[in-house]
Order: structure tokens, then C-alpha cells, then sequence
């Protein structure tokens, strides 16, 4: 950066050029005028102290700078200090062009630092020219102590001031915004160094009113102990209106350098700690993720033994416990183990990245413990976890099959054996031999049903040997108890069918002996049961409980019993049969003597069994003649309560539905005026009312057939039900014409609308009620309004929709249409009429007083308005002003209350 200096202008203000000069601003005073008194004292003062600051570190110093600098020796070792290089060794004599030499050598140093100087020459400061030598410390003071200060992009003066503003920001009291009056106080001065070195200054304690103390206070502790020398004078600050900025800036650079080592020396730690920061982060992820990999891995190492231990247990409990403790591992175990491998991973790239980000280079994990490794050991986890599912499912499935197998040998094995209990005693006895005709006959048919069943029985026995058989190809681990069961059963088996055999052949010999006993035995057996199933029949029947609604019905039930009665003869034929076969026995025992003993092997069924129910069947025909007349009697005395109410539905159902229509006809017909419809109206009404007694009778027959449970009634169509609805639907209808009538009359005299006028209305609405149900559609009503000479947008009649139908029906009835006509025809008060009312009871005044509304309204009119009206508090109204223009629009509901 190269620096202009012109010695011929005052160099109090300088600015930096386009090109990064600092170049002297023109102004209007002549270029010979001196600097001001009060300034130059400061900068010699200033500049001196700040000269020896530097030339006591070679040893020396400067009493008066204008003469101790003319020889160039201590300008060249100030430079040589301020620089830390060597210049150009310097002429001893003391000549006057010596002199030159040295300040020329001075004056070319400062030049190949960039510095250009203007006008100064070196035979200025030879002269001991004030001005130029003052200007030319200060470009000194720029270049060394000033420039090289730099601030977020500014350098400088610029960087100086905003590195005050950002030091002095948070103190009370200190708004540095310049080098002149803003450290005219002290307290920028003392908030510098209590910024840096709290300890040295309570800042607490210092008082804005005292400028002297306060910059007194920062020179003594800046010399003291900051090894910053005193450069100004308090007093001659403070008394002057504006102290010299190069002074200050001077003054205040030394601060900067002060405190910009310690300030560099805090950035250093701080940097360090940040690459130590991000080491011991990356560290500690690095050994998070050893970590997690050795834990993972000796998992998966420690669970794939388990999956690959393919040892079957031998019962299905034992094989489901193994399945549930492999759900457990898929539910509970291995979850959080994948959730630990997917941050594995994240924790990898994760430290990649921050390792690349930070110029670091990348991790490389322990041998086996990469994400590679991890992926591989997982998916070896996975297929074996596949494989062990597959195989659980499998021997479960095994076990399923030779647990049902084994229950069901048990089962089929048990009910063989509890068959076979006692069966080889059964046929190995000789019961035959002392037995009768019969009891051969019973034994023999006995025996072969054992037979059938025991031909039955030979499939179970195939089965059980079955079973056992793909038990043991199975590996049932108890084949050995399945093996000796079956052998038993086999061996029972085939000792019963020779058994079997040796009883056959010995009841065939004795059985032609008792054939004919056997044979009548037989066709007793044969004719009872079929005569013993009819007699059960016909006693159900005769006790059978009925339940009948009509005449039709229960005639219908005599016509079946009479059929019934009319069997019975032919009944007795065959139970006199049935008992000849009985006498037959009897007698062919008594001829041949042959003793009875026992029941018919072929039925329970006795001759007495026979008799007895013979006789009860023949008790209960007339007790159901009796049960069907008595009911005969009761639904006789029923269809009359039918007919009685059916003749009186059928003539109050047609007067309801006909008195409706009349009252519908008067609603809607114009005859007459309104009072004359209102008195038509209430003469129906009272017509109605003196009806009322028959309903009542109707009532007291509907109560009558509900105490005989009579539901239906075939003789008319109306029900008690239909007649209340229909009853409570007239009265209401009346009443509601009448009321229709009622606000029409009170619309008419409210609003002075004609009898014409109302007609008018009624027969339009009526020609366009196309459904006669005294309502509108919209459709209906907008023709209506265009036939009566309205010109309709959307908007205008949505916005009459929302008069006539509030609650958006869909309709539009006739008293809604009679309001909005006589809204539309008569003369109503309006919110601006009203408004004037009060104007003028207030004398044109915009608020009215309480005095005013008592004195012009009845007493109980004007506490109403007193109570509701808001105070009117616009411009000099007086206390107790009311504000009538919002009451009189609150009153139409165009504001609140």
C-alpha cells in the first residue's frame, strides 16, 4: 500500500484513494496556515512519547522532536526499530548535507515501504520545519502502528475504529464513533483495558462527569501496567472542543498492539483446542465403534452355535418351547442387534466424513471388525437363522404328525379294548343250553349282530396295526410301548374270532327247536311297533297345543280332528289283531307245554303296554271335542270386536282425510277477507273438537280387542295407530291456518297492506304452489317475483333466499312470502330516520344528554335509551354524553349494542 503525503496542506485529514493511497484532503484554509495551537501541542506531545516508546528499546529518546530529528541519526534508529531492519549506515559528520544525506536515507526507507511522499523534503526536517516534520512522523506512525490493522475487511483507521466499537459495545456510557470528542470522557479509553484486564480498572466505579479523573485513571494504568507511555494530556483533552484525531489514533494503536498479542495468543488456544476437540471426538467415535463391532461380533459369534444346533427334541412341547425361545430371539434379542448394525454403520461414515472434512486421514478399523466384515458375519446370521427356522417348522410339523398319530392309536386302541372287555367270557358261556325257544332266538340274533360287529370292528384293528406301523417308520421315540399294545390287540383278535366261530355253530343246533314260538314272537313285534308309533301320534295330537287367530282356523282344526275320529274304528281292528298273535303264544305254550320265561326278544313292548295306551287314547278324544269348542266360542266373540272397530275406523279415517282437505282448500282459496276466513276456520276448529268423542269410543274398542289379543283385522285398513296420527295431524293444521290467518291480519294492520293487496299475494303464491302443499321451491319463487314485476340477479335473490328461508329449507312457506312482500310494498322506520329523531331531540348535536332524553321521552322510554347507550367520549363532549347514532343502528341489527 504506497501512502501520499502533501507537506503544503494541513494533513490533519486523510482518506484512503481507490488504489489504497492515503492521500490529504484539500480544504479551504491557505497552505500556510499554521495547525491549530491546542492540535499541534497534542501531536507533539503525543507523537514524542510515542517516538520514545520505540527508540528506548535502542538505548534513547527525544527531549524536542523538531530538533532531535534534524541530524536523521534518530529518525534512521527509530526506523530501524520500528521495522526491525537495517538501513543504510548513516554519514557521521554533522555538516549540513550529512544531515540531508541521513534524513534522505530515512526519507528512502520510508518510500520502499510504500509510503509516497509528496513535498516533503529532507531539507524540511534538516530546517526543523514543525509542520513537516509532525506530518511526517504521523505517515510514519500510519505505516507501522496503523496499517497493518485489519478488522473483518477493513483496515486502518476503519479497522481501529470498528475494533474500538466492537471492544466498548457492552459498557455503559461509551459510543466510540470517531477519534475526537468520542474519547473526550475516558471511558473508552478505561473500557478498552477493562475489556482486556478486568482486574485493572472498576468500571463500576468510574463516573461520566468526571472526564480528568477518568482519563487520568487510563493513562497511569495503561503506563503502569501495559508498558503504554503516556502520550496526552487530560486537561488539555478535555478543554478541547475537538482533540486532535492523530493523537488519538496514535494513542489508541498502542492499545491495539497491546492487547492483539493476547487476543492472538487466546485465537491460538482456541484453535488448538478445536483440533484437539475434533481428535478426541473422532477418537471417541473411533473407540465407540471398536466397541460396538467387538460386541456385535461376538453376538452373531456366540448365536450362530444356537441356530446351527439342529438336535430334534422328542416331544412337541419340548420343539415349541424351542420355536417360542426362536420367536423370542426374532422379537426381542435381534431387533435392537439390527438397530445396533444400522448405527454402526451411521457411526462409520459418520467419523469418515468429519475425519475427510478435517483434512484427517480415514479410519481403518481393527482386522475383522470393518463394515464389511459386519455385513458378511450378518448375512452368514441370517442364513442360518433361515436354514433353523426351516428346520424348527419342519420337526414341529414331524411332531405335530406323531403326536396325533400316537393320541389317535391311544384313542382307537382304548375304544377297541374297552369293546373287547369281557367279550372272550361272553362267548365262551353256555346260556344256551338251559335257554327257551325265544332266549335261543334272542341269543342267536344276538350273536350275529356280534358278528356284524365284530366284521365291523376288523377295519379299526387294520387301522391300529397301521398307526403303530408308520409310527415306528416315523421314529416315534416310544415305538416299543405302541409295538406291544398292538401285538395284544392282534393276538385278542384273533382269539375272539374262533371263539366266535364255536358259538355259532352251537346255537345253529338248537335254534329250529323254538322256530315257531320264535316266528309269533316275531310278527307280534313286527304289528305292535308300527300301532304303538300310531297311538304315541294320536296322543301328541290330541294334547297338541293350539293357537288361532280366526273362525277359519280353528274350523279347520275340528274338520282334522273329525277325519282322526273317523280312523279309530279300523285302529281297534288292529290292536284286536295284535293281541290274537299274543293269545296265539299263549295257547301253543300251554298245547306243548312249553314254559314262557321272559319278554318278546323282539320289542319291550307288552300286550298291557298295548292296552293301557289304547285306553288313554280313547280318554282324550272328548277332551279335545271340548277344547275346540270353548275356542270355537272365543273367536266368535273376537270377529265381533273386529267388525265393531272396523265399522268405526272406516267412517273416522275418511272424515280426518276429508276435514283436512277442506282446511287446506280455506288456507289456500281466496274467499272473503281475512276475518272472515279466521271465523270459517274457528267454526271447523270447534267441529273438530266435538268430534273428539268418537275417537274416544274408538280408543275404548281398540283397548277391547288388545285385552283378546287381537292383532289383525282383516275388515278394515286403518289402525288405532293410523287414526291418532291423522287425529293429531288435523289439529295441528288447524291450528296452524288459524295462526297463518292471525299474522296475517297482524301484518296487514302492522304494515297497511289492503285486503286486495293480500289477496293479490295469496293468489300468486297459489298459482305457482304447483304441489298444493302451501310451499315454494326457489325455482317456484323466483318465477313468482319475476311475474309480479321483479328483475332478479343471482346475488339480489340469494340474498332474498336468505329473508324468506333463514334456515335454508329449500322452501319458501306463505306466511315467508307475506313478510317479504310486505317488507318489499309497505312504508317501515329505518335506522337513519330514527337517527334524525335524536338529532333532533340533541339540537343538531352529534352526542345527546341524559337530561335531554328524560326531559323529551316518557320517563320509562328514556331509562331504556340511558341504560343501553354508550358514552360518546369524540372531542369536548361533556360527562355523561351518549353516543344515539350507534344505539339507533344497533336498534336494525346494523351494529352491536
Amino acid at each position: 500500500m504506497t501512502y501520499t503525503i502533501e507537506t503544503h496542506v494541513q494533513y490533519s485529514s486523510y482518506m484512503m484513494t481507490t488504489t489504497g493511497e492515503y492521500m490529504t484532503q484539500e480544504d479551504d484554509w491557505d497552505r500556510d496556515l499554521l495547525l491549530d495551537p491546542a492540535w499541534e501541542k497534542q501531536q507533539r506531545k503525543t507523537f514524542t512519547a510515542w517516538c520514545n516508546s520505540h527508540l528506548r528499546k535502542a538505548g534513547t529518546q527525544i527531549e524536542n522532536i523538531e530538533e532531535d530529528f534534524r541530524n536523521g541519526l534518530k529518525l534512521m534508529l527509530l526506523l530501524e526499530v520500528i521495522s526491525g531492519e537495517r538501513l543504510p549506515k548513516p554519514d557521521k559528520g554533522k555538516m549540513r548535507f550529512h544531515k540531508i544525506a541521513n534524513v534522505n536515507k530515512a526519507l528512502d526507507f520510508i518510500s520502499s515501504k510504500g509510503v509516497k511522499l509528496i513535498s516533503i523534503g529532507a531539507e524540511e526536517i534538516v530546517d526543523g520545519n514543525v509542520k513537516m516534520t509532525l506530518g511526517m512522523i504521523w505517515t510514519i506512525i500510519l505505516r507501522f502502528a496503523i496499517q497493518d490493522i485489519s478488522v473483518e475487511e477493513t483496515s486502518a483507521k476503519e479497522g481501529l475504529l470498528l475494533w474500538c466499537q466492537r471492544k466498548t459495545a457492552p459498557y455503559r456510557n461509551v459510543n466510540v464513533q470517531n477519534f475526537h470528542i468520542s474519547w473526550k470522557d475516558g471511558l473508552a479509553l478505561c473500557a478498552l483495558i477493562h475489556r482486556h484486564r478486568p482486574d485493572l480498572i472498576d468500571y463500576s466505579k468510574l463516573r461520566k462527569d468526571d472526564p480528568v479523573g477518568n482519563l487520568n485513571t487510563a493513562f497511569e494504568v495503561a503506563e503502569k501496567y501495559l508498558d503504554i507511555p503516556k502520550m496526552l494530556d487530560a486537561d488539555d483533552i478535555v478543554n478541547t472542543p475537538k482533540p486532535d484525531e492523530k493523537a488519538i489514533m496514535t494513542y489508541v494503536s498502542c492499545f491495539y498492539h497491546a492487547f492483539a498479542g493476547a487476543e492472538q495468543a487466546e485465537t491460538a488456544a482456541n484453535r488448538i483446542c478445536k483440533v484437539l476437540a475434533v481428535n478426541q471426538e473422532n477418537e471417541k467415535l473411533m473407540e465407540e465403534y471398536e466397541k460396538l463391532a467387538s460386541e456385535l461380533l461376538e453376538w452373531i459369534r456366540r448365536t450362530i452355535p444356537w441356530l446351527e444346533n439342529r438336535v430334534a427334541e422328542q416331544t412337541m412341547h419340548a420343539m415349541q418351547q424351542k420355536l417360542e425361545d426362536f420367536r423370542d430371539y426374532r422379537r426381542v434379542h435381534k431387533p435392537p442387534k439390527v438397530q445396533e448394525k444400522c448405527q454402526l454403520e451411521i457411526n462409520f461414515n459418520t467419523l469418515q466424513t468429519k475425519l475427510r472434512l478435517s483434512n484427517r486421514p480415514a479410519f481403518m478399523p481393527s482386522e475383522g471388525k470393518m463394515v464389511s466384515d459386519i455385513a458378511n458375519a450378518w448375512k452368514g446370521l441370517e442364513q442360518v437363522e433361515k436354514g433353523y427356522e426351516e428346520w424348527l417348522l419342519t420337526e414341529i410339523r414331524r411332531l405335530e404328525r406323531l403326536d396325533h398319530l400316537a393320541e389317535k392309536f391311544k384313542q382307537k386302541s382304548t375304544l377297541h379294548e374297552s369293546w373287547t372287555t369281557g367279550k372272550e367270557e361272553l362267548l365262551s358261556q353256555k346260556d344256551y343250553e338251559s335257554a327257551s325257544l325265544m332266549e335261543i332266538r334272542a341269543l342267536m340274533r344276538k350273536h350275529e349282530a356280534f358278528e356284524s360287529d365284530l366284521a365291523a370292528h376288523q377295519d379299526r384293528v387294520e387301522q391300529i396295526a397301521a398307526i403303530a406301523q408308520e409310527l415306528n417308520e416315523l421314529d416315534y421315540y416310544d415305538a416299543a410301548t405302541i409295538n406291544a399294545r398292538c401285538q395284544g390287540i392282534c393276538d385278542q383278535w384273533d382269539n375272539l374270532g374262533t371263539l366266535t366261530q364255536k358259538r355259532r355253530e352251537s346255537l345253529e343246533r338248537v335254534e329250529k327247536l323254538w322256530e315257531t314260538i320264535d316266528q309269533l314272537y316275531l310278527e307280534f313285534a313286527k304289528r305292535a311297533a308300527p300301532f304303538n308309533n300310531w297311538m304315541d301320534g294320536a296322543m301328541e295330537d290330541l294334547q297338541d297345543m293350539f293357537i288361532v287367530h280366526s273362525i277359519e282356523e280353528i274350523q279347520s282344526l275340528i274338520t282334522a280332528h273329525d277325519q282322526f275320529k273317523a280312523t279309530i274304528p279300523e285302529a281297534d281292528k288292529e290292536r284286536m289283531a295284535i293281541m290274537g298273535i299274543h293269545n296265539e303264544i299263549l295257547k301253543i305254550a300251554q298245547t306243548y307245554g312249553i314254559k314262557v320265561v321272559g319278554e318278546n326278544p323282539y320289542t319291550v313292548l307288552s300286550p298291557q303296554d298295548i292296552s293301557n295306551k289304547w285306553e288313554a287314547v280313547k280318554q282324550l278324544v272328548p277332551m279335545r271335542d271340548q277344547m275346540l269348542q270353548e275356542e270355537v266360542a272365543r273367536q266368535q266373540s273376537n270377529e265381533r270386536l273386529r267388525r265393531q272397530f272396523a265399522a268405526q275406523a272406516n267412517i273416522i279415517g275418511p272424515w280426518i282425510q276429508i276435514k283436512m282437505e277442506e282446511i287446506s282448500h280455506v288456507s289456500i282459496d281466496i274467499v272473503g277477507s281475512l276475518e272472515e276466513q279466521m271465523s270459517n276456520l274457528k267454526t271447523y276448529e270447534q267441529n273438530i273438537i266435538n268430534y273428539k268423542s268418537n275417537i274416544d269410543t274408538l280408543e275404548g274398542d281398540h283397548q277391547l280387542s288388545q285385552e283378546s289379543l287381537i292383532f289383525d283385522n282383516k275388515h278394515t285398513n286403518y289402525t288405532m295407530e293410523h287414526v291418532r296420527v291423522g287425529w293429531e295431524q288435523l289439529l295441528t293444521t288447524i291450528a296452524r291456518t288459524i295462526n297463518e290467518v292471525e299474522n296475517q291480519i297482524l301484518t296487514r294492520d302492522a304494515k297497511g297492506i289492503s285486503q286486495e293487496q293480500l289477496n293479490e299475494f295469496r293468489a300468486s303464491f297459489n298459482h305457482f304452489d304447483r304441489k298444493r302443499n302451501g310451499m315454494m321451491d326457489p325455482d317456484d319463487f323466483r318465477a313468482c317475483l319475476i311475474s309480479m314485476g321483479y328483475d332478479l340477479g343471482e346475488v339480489e335473490f340469494a340474498r332474498i333466499m336468505t329473508l324468506v328461508d333463514p334456515n335454508n329449507t329449500g322452501v319458501v312457506t306463505f306466511q315467508a312470502f307475506i313478510d317479504f312482500m310486505t317488507r318489499e310494498t309497505a312504508e317501515t322506520d329505518t335506522a337513519e330516520q330514527v337517527t334524525a329523531s335524536f338529532k333532533i331531540l340533541a339540537s343538531d348535536k352529534a352526542y345527546i344528554t341524559v337530561e335531554e332524553l328524560r326531559r323529551e321521552l316518557p320517563p320509562e322510554q328514556a331509562e331504556y335509551c340511558i341504560s343501553r347507550m354508550t358514552k360518546y367520549n369524540v372531542g369536548d363532549a361533556p360527562p355523561g354524553a351518549l353516543d344515539y347514532i350507534s344505539f339507533s343502528s344497533a336498534l336494525y341489527g346494523e351494529s352491536d349494542l
